[in-house]
């Protein structure tokens, strides 16, 4: 698990095929690995990754196909600049919001203005993802956790403050340029909750949360 705010930037250093699968050489950059140990997780861009050596100067991953059909590591040359967040201790503060490093999507930056000292961007998603996306919810691009501002269409807009920009790859963006989606990891659970499979009891109701139970009680409107 992780929180979406990112602790480095660092950079592909190499990749190649082995046996359909992608090993990926990631120089970490200003990250401390004093800690990290084989089998730990790093977010890469927003992306789970599991450490199978360590170099040095980085690490080194194996991508599934599983995980290079939902990401574009594939696209990725070396040098190509990345996110990177290692996993969340109990004992830390949760400074953005929950992000699990599974993508959900691939999303497209169409639009970049200023915006005073910010930077105002807005990202296409795909429609497999839209219904997950609120205003001032959070979504996780690249691996970092931000607020969405509002909704246009088939696309979100976000204000990125000038630390944020310089902290990690955003400042990089341009029209044109793929990112990795995440969405809150909340709005999946209330559609399994809500959703016609939902688990049912001896009689068929549906368990737990249910539009009629939340219209009752005054959560949703009739």
């Amino acid at each position: 698990m992780f929180t979406g705010i990112i602790a480095a930037v660092g950079e592909i250093a190499d990749k190649r095929m082995i046996g359909g699968d992608l090993r990926l050489y990631v120089r970490t950059g200003k990250l401390d690995l004093a800690d990290v140990k084989l089998g730990d997780s790093i977010a890469t861009n927003g992306v789970c990754l599991t450490v199978v050596e360590l170099p040095g100067d980085g690490f080194i991953a194996d991508l599934s196909l599983q995980t290079l059909a939902h990401s574009r590591f594939e696209e990725m040359e070396p040098g190509t600049a990345v996110n990177l967040e290692k996993a969340l201790r109990p004992s830390e503060r949760l400074g953005g919001h929950l992000v699990t490093g599974h993508v959900d999507a691939v999303g497209t930056v169409v639009e970049r203005t200023d915006a005073a000292r910010a930077v105002a961007i807005r990202v296409r998603m795909p429609p497999s993802i839209q219904r997950y996306v609120a205003p001032k919810g959070s979504i996780t691009v690249d691996g970092v956790s931000l607020t969405v501002n509002r909704l246009e269409g088939d696309s979100f807009w976000l204000t990125i403050v000038p630390h944020t920009a310089r902290e990690t790859i955003i400042d990089r963006y341009h029209a044109g340029c793929r990112v990795h989606l995440e969405v809150d990891i909340i709005a999946r659970y209330l559609e399994r909750l809500l959703g016609a499979d939902a688990p049912r009891d001896e009689e068929g109701t549906a368990g737990g949360l249910t539009r009629a139970m939340l219209t009752q009680h005054g959560f949703m409107r009739r």
